[in-house]
């Protein structure tokens, strides 16, 4: 019988599939760590990708946040403008009121009526004098009432008989609200 050994043709292919195993290691090892630092790359990318759209905002946010600023200062000094271009208006609308005020005064007070102090705060004009009888301030309230310039008349004081003079005087205050008929018409014009 003869003898064969398969020893050496055994162990040359087990060095053989070791090699091949460690080749396919190594490559095995090499994809996966291509795909590991590809994967990296690609998510370092879209990271800086993010991080750049990001800066891109934040510097656009800046720049708006910059024209906001300017907007509300526009705004406060258009509504300053609006505030100073009221007041002249209202200057100009009262320009000639006491001109009319004292016009109406004279024109609405009847005989037996006198002033003595006329006070003015604010839209609330406060006469005081002296009449010769009730009737002739019943009179003189009906008359301011009837005014165009002034408004509901209200006797503050109630009239009483003044004593220092012999005349018998009555002595009387009123407070009447004033008005401005020219500026009601300029804004029913304005309002058509």
């Amino acid at each position: 019988m003869v003898k064969i050994n398969l020893l050496p043709w055994r162990e040359e292919r087990r060095q053989q599939l070791t090699k091949e195993f460690y080749v396919l290691l190594g490559i095995g090892t090499a994809i996966a760590l291509a795909i590991v630092i590809s994967v990296y790359m690609i998510y370092d990318h879209n990271i800086q990708f993010q991080r750049d759209r990001n800066t891109i905002i934040d510097d656009e946010i800046a720049i708006l946040d910059v024209q906001i600023k300017e907007i509300e200062n526009l705004e406060k000094t258009k509504n300053d403008l609006l505030a100073r271009k009221k007041v002249i208006e209202e200057l100009q609308a009262n320009r000639t009121q006491m001109v009319h005020l004292f016009d109406e005064l004279v024109t609405t007070i009847p005989n037996g009526v006198f002033l003595e102090n006329i006070k003015q705060n604010g839209n609330t004009i406060s006469l005081e004098g002296y009449a010769q009888s009730h009737s002739r301030v019943s009179a003189y309230m009906r008359k301011l009432e009837k005014s165009e310039w002034f408004k509901t008349p209200v006797n503050v004081e109630y009239i009483s008989a003044d004593e220092s003079y012999d005349t018998h005087e009555q002595k009387f205050k009123l407070l009447v609200k004033l008005t401005n008929p020219l500026t009601k018409n300029n804004q029913n014009e304005g309002e058509e």
